[in-house]
């Protein structure tokens, strides 16, 4: 994340898909370091600081705390370990050095130091991209101190209207890194010089992640990476959702008007590499779906016996996540557990249903608290003026009043509140 700004329904889908992965791996019995890089230091933050008039440390403690906010709200487990960029300038400038003893990096005229792709064999392996098809791009920085236009920034030299914060000094001069040498320094301290997994959305394939590997592979002359994953875009009216267009989400707007866990069940149910397209009627049919899940827990107690792997459902589940984490194929697995449940109220398959759940961090609260999910007032008065509404209609039945009991009904269901009677007289409800 680079944190100047709230975090959009496409920070969630990345948030949410590699804790996905972290859990199932866990699951597996895989031990596992999972490190989320953040980058505190970058021109949009140092920008964002000044229109702001606060220190860059002060927007990013901030933004960090806000997006830290949203990835729990969304049930993301925090990781491992959470490194920001400034943290690590000293070994960005060691990975710097050795780039450069290797001929890979030079100091330009107007003071950067770049890395010289050229001379770097196997660039753009990752996204297939051959040197002589590239062109200096969106997203390729062109400068007349580059020896080509491809080359990237290693080191940018300070410049005088720059805060002080931002210039470290180093013997290339004072200045700050760039954005490519912040992962592959923060990588290499905390994972090692070649590690399993990376990964990130679609759009950090190139150049990020084709950099990265440059760097990396150019610095220790070995394998970077063993395995790359990227999640596809989010996207609204077919079109990428992102802050440069201007057409995004931010996570707490959304939050507003959805439970967190159906916003996380949203992104899980399509498979992580897919585009994922945003709109409030997926949301709706989301919600549909995880209350059609909650709705079989709810009159069943699960057992308290441990996941049976070798149970018929269990192994479906997992032939489905061993395959490229396909959580539609898996979430499809909870659907038909939870149609067993409704027929059986089989205890066993109910902890099934829930354990299997889990590990994609969903169906962990109790079904009444989901069912009842919605946004009261902090002192829960929406709750209370419910529950003073079943109250009269108890009341209204009890005194053979149906006329009034059922426009207390009908008066609730119209705020998307449902009624279900029970025996004994109980009368539970649930939002629509």
């Amino acid at each position: 994340m680079t944190v100047y700004d709230y975090c959009h329904i496409g920070h969630a889908r990345v948030m949410v898909v590699f804790d996905m992965a972290q859990r199932w791996l866990r699951s597996s019995g895989f031990d596992v370091t999972y490190v989320r890089n953040i980058t505190d230091i970058d021109d949009k933050i140092i920008k964002r600081a000044v229109e702001n008039g606060e220190t860059i440390s002060q927007l990013t403690d901030r933004f960090i705390q806000y997006m830290n906010e949203d990835a729990a709200a969304l049930g993301v487990q925090a990781p491992d370990r959470a490194p920001r960029a400034t943290q690590y300038v000293p070994q960005m400038l060691s990975l710097i050095q050795k780039l450069e003893d290797n001929g890979l990096a030079y100091k330009a005229d107007d003071g950067d130091v770049n890395f010289s792709v050229r001379d770097f064999q196997g660039y753009g392996k990752l996204s297939g991209k051959s040197l002589d098809d590239l062109r200096a791009g969106e997203r390729v920085d062109v400068n007349t101190g580059k020896r080509d236009p491809l080359d990237f920034v290693l080191w940018k030299a300070s410049k005088d209207n720059e805060p002080e914060e931002v210039k470290w000094a180093s013997r290339w001069g004072a200045g700050r890194p760039g954005w490519h040498i912040e992962c592959s320094a923060m990588s290499g301290e905390l994972l090692g010089e070649q590690f399993d997994i990376h990964g990130g959305g679609q759009d950090l394939q190139f150049p990020h992640h084709e950099n990265e590997i440059a760097q990396s592979e150019g610095a220790h002359q070995h394998t970077f990476v063993n395995y790359w994953m990227h999640n596809g875009f989010v996207r609204l009216d077919n079109e990428k959702m992102s802050k440069s267009l201007g057409n995004f989400f931010t996570i707490r707007d959304v939050l507003k008007k959805y439970d967190p866990e159906v916003v996380r069940f949203f992104i899980l149910r399509a498979h992580y590499r897919s585009p994922l397209n945003y709109s409030d009627a997926h949301l709706d049919d989301a919600k549909t779906g995880l209350t059609r899940l909650y709705t079989a827990l709810k009159d069943v107690a699960a057992d308290e016996q441990p996941l049976d792997w070798q149970e018929a459902h269990a192994q479906r589940f997992a032939d489905a996540m061993l395959d490229d984490f396909n959580t539609p194929i898996a979430i499809s697995v909870l659907f038909d557990l939870a149609s067993e449940v409704n027929k059986s109220k089989s205890p066993q398959l109910a902890r099934q249903l829930r354990m299997l759940s889990a590990t994609l961090g969903l169906l962990q609260r109790t079904p009444t608290d989901f069912l009842r999910a919605t946004t009261p007032d902090a002192d829960g008065k929406y709750d209370v003026m419910i529950a003073a509404k079943i109250e009269a209609r108890a009341e209204a039945k009890k005194a053979k009043n149906f006329a009034e009991s059922d426009r207390i009904r009908n008066e609730l269901l119209a705020d998307g509140i449902i009624l279900e009677d029970k025996a004994g007289g109980i009368t539970e409800w649930r939002r629509a």
